[in-house]
């Protein structure tokens, strides 16, 4: 796919492209918060203000994995540190501009408050996922810190196929998620499709890596049924590699572009989500803290999930708690 192609699709798809390798896209969440006041479970799990949250990628056409279940776009295959990128301080600028230029068609709406809007105009948190593998981006070190400088927390998910820039952190994220979608080497083969042999192992040295960091981190396992729901022996053991302050067990949606590779019967429900979830708590001692039947999420943790909202101590041995919000 060419750049031209590439830029007019995701414009058609509601991408505001902010360099030739970087983009917006307004959350669905941050736009059910501004119209209806609903929030996604990342404000009840971790402290979020949905509407002063901006979901972005420095990475829009670098990706190693080709995931069945991606609603993302796909077609790029790049398993190497981009040679060609946007600079650091020139995208959050352009990121935080593109938030504006998209929720500006908002101000008029009567279901809008107006002081809810205008605190959106403000990000105080950057995810940093959307599209693409973003540890490929070879700024992201000054990415994070002109981000956590400016008082705006940062969540930076990643396939955690790229440890070598896991261990080149510095800072961290606010939170680190690390998507663990596969049990075995085999599974992890046929569903995420990598451009790397060696991926799998890859993974493994990603999660050795992060039971280390000194940040909150968030193992997510997305769970698609017929593919990689199941098999919670073999998901606790990886996770017990990682031993992360959180786990979410989270089901398959059927949207976007994985709706051309999977069907409706792969999406399962809630409850076979929460009925997953116990049996990976019961072996790896994790507790359920809370869950989100809209979202068929579970959070399962090692201590009270109070303890790790905004300006709160963590546990002995757990990472650290995020920012402050505003």
């Amino acid at each position: 796919m060419g750049d031209q192609d590439l830029a007019v699709e995701l414009a058609d798809q509601g991408y505001q492209l902010v360099g030739r390798h970087s983009a917006v896209k307004l959350c669905y969440w941050s736009r059910e918060s501004i119209t209806r006041g609903r929030d996604c479970y990342k404000g009840r799990f971790y402290g979020i203000e949905s509407h002063r949250c901006l979901q972005m990628s420095p990475a829009i056409d670098s990706c190693n994995l080709t995931c069945r279940f991606c609603w993302r776009n796909q077609g790029w295959e790049n398993d190497a540190t981009m040679e060609s990128f946007d600079e650091p301080e020139r995208l959050l600028e352009k990121s935080i501009a593109a938030q504006r230029r998209i929720l500006s068609g908002f101000k008029g709406d009567p279901a809008v408050a107006r002081e809810k809007w205008e605190e959106a105009q403000t990000p105080r948190h950057i995810a940093i996922s959307l599209t693409g593998e973003p540890t490929l981006y070879p700024k992201m070190n000054r990415f994070l810190e002109i981000c956590h400088d400016q008082g705006i927390t940062t969540f930076l998910v990643t396939n955690g196929t790229n440890p070598d820039a896991l261990r080149a952190l510095d800072p961290l994220p606010t939170q680190l998620y690390v998507s663990v979608t596969a049990p075995n080497a085999e599974i992890f083969e046929r569903l995420t499709r990598p451009s790397q042999g060696d991926a799998w192992q890859r993974l493994r040295e990603s999660l050795a890596i992060v039971r280390d960091l000194r940040t909150r981190r968030v193992v997510r396992h997305t769970l698609v049924r017929g593919w990689n729901l199941g098999w919670a022996d073999a998901y606790a053991d990886l996770d017990l590699l990682a031993r992360p302050d959180f786990i979410e067990p989270k089901g398959y949606v059927y949207m976007g572009r994985s709706r051309q590779r999977l069907g409706h019967d792969h999406v399962p429900e809630h409850t076979e989500i929460a009925r997953f979830a116990g049996r990976l708590a019961v072996r790896t001692g994790y507790r359920v803290l809370d869950a989100s039947p809209e979202s068929k999420v579970v959070l399962l943790g090692r201590g009270s999930v109070d303890r790790y909202l905004p300006g709160r101590a963590p546990p002995e041995g757990a990472g650290l708690p995020m920012a402050p919000a505003g």
